[in-house]
């Protein structure tokens, strides 16, 4: 029967998520890391930001890093502009005049040709001394003054290869979605980090160590999820990626345009996964699973709630009495902010797959954000 079928895969599509997020925070997220953390660890790091007309944030981005009591001598800035027109490298060159007591490289290439291009610019001008590279946006913000040490001292033990951030959206998203997935979002990758590895990492702040980074090849550049994929590149060497629970980052949102956005980065996710998933490796157990549930959690689980709409509206249609009921409690349920935001988050990854047939959006239209 169509309603039986239509109710099986909204049982599927709903249970499995749950299954794992109950599995996480059971088993994982309360367990203590194991890892040898040391806050006095103080190696050289060098701090990438890659910009795009970034004009209106570039020098509170460069605040936002001055700000950090890391030891200045042992602290530098790549700052590697991707052709902007509206004054970015000026900006950024004014800034580092002004504050001679940190040092910043300013790199400008000819042409914008995506991020992981000029992330991997950047690493031909980063010192052979620094031990540690820091990926962060200009659209983000470190909240706390030892964020740096923080995610390095995370680094001193050898087994982590790979540090990101939680994150604090600065904005809401339309209907208030963006709080509530991020707060279940958090949970996840804190939990996946203390079983093992976590495979999305964020650009806010991304710190690797530049060893393995060299020995990977650096940043993959027919992708856009370029942090997410070198952490697991990482990981899948016996490293560990991780997102600890002390480490956090703030993210604006776009004030226009957040659908769009929001799109754009469950396109590059699902690259990540796709890509991920033809890689050949040796894998630590704990870490298969955790790539085979996030793989099917972006890849496949999102196309059943279409499905499952589908045969329940054809059962309705037929006048079935329970696909009727389903469909209202449905519809009902959209006042419930984690499942609105749930539903919301499975709508934009179907349209990025949808996206990913005809466009990669490894460069993209600029947005202003909050």
């Amino acid at each position: 029967m169509l309603e039986a079928a239509g109710a099986a895969l909204a049982a599927i599509h709903f249970g499995v998520p749950l299954a794992y997020y109950l599995y996480l925070r059971r088993a994982w997220l309360r367990r203590p890391w194991g890892l040898r953390r040391d806050p006095g660890y103080t190696p050289r790091v060098v701090v990438v930001v890659p910009t795009y007309n970034e004009a209106d944030l570039i020098e509170r981005k460069l605040d936002d890093i001055y700000r950090q009591d890391y030891p200045r001598e042992k602290l530098e800035v790549v700052v590697v502009d991707s052709a902007s027109t509206d004054g970015t490298p000026e900006k950024a060159r004014r800034w580092a005049s002004k504050h001679p007591d940190l040092k910043v490289r300013l790199v400008e290439e000819p042409a914008r040709r995506g991020k992981a291009h000029a992330l991997n610019t950047a690493l031909k001008h980063i010192p052979p001394d620094a031990e540690v590279v820091i990926l962060t946006d200009a659209d983000s913000f470190w909240p706390q003054r030892d964020t740096v040490r923080r995610a390095v001292a995370y680094l001193a033990d050898p087994t982590v290869g790979a540090v990101s951030c939680l994150k604090k959206p600065a904005g809401q998203g339309p209907g208030g979605v963006e709080e509530a997935y991020r707060s279940l979002y958090n949970q996840v990758r804190l939990a996946e980090s203390k079983a093992h590895s976590t495979p999305i990492f964020h650009g806010e702040l991304a710190a690797y160590r530049k060893s393995l980074l060299e020995e990977i090849g650096g940043f993959p550049e027919d992708l856009g999820a370029d942090d997410s994929h070198t952490a697991t590149l990482i990981a899948l060497k016996g490293r560990r990626a991780i997102t600890p629970e002390d480490v956090w980052c703030t993210e604006l949102v776009p004030r226009k345009g957040y659908t769009r956005w929001r799109i754009r980065r469950a396109q590059h996710l699902t690259q990540h996964f796709q890509k991920i998933l033809k890689t050949s490796h040796k894998t630590p157990s704990q870490l298969k699973r955790i790539l085979a549930v996030e793989a099917y959690l972006h890849l496949a689980n999102p196309w059943l709630l279409p499905a499952a709409a589908a045969l329940l509206a054809l059962a309705a249609a037929h006048k079935s009495p329970s696909a009727i009921i389903l469909l209202a409690l449905a519809a009902a349920l959209l006042a419930y902010k984690p499942y609105r935001t749930w539903i919301t988050t499975q709508l934009y990854l179907t349209a990025a797959m949808i996206r990913n047939l005809h466009t990669k959006e490894i460069t993209w239209e600029k947005q202003t954000k909050q």
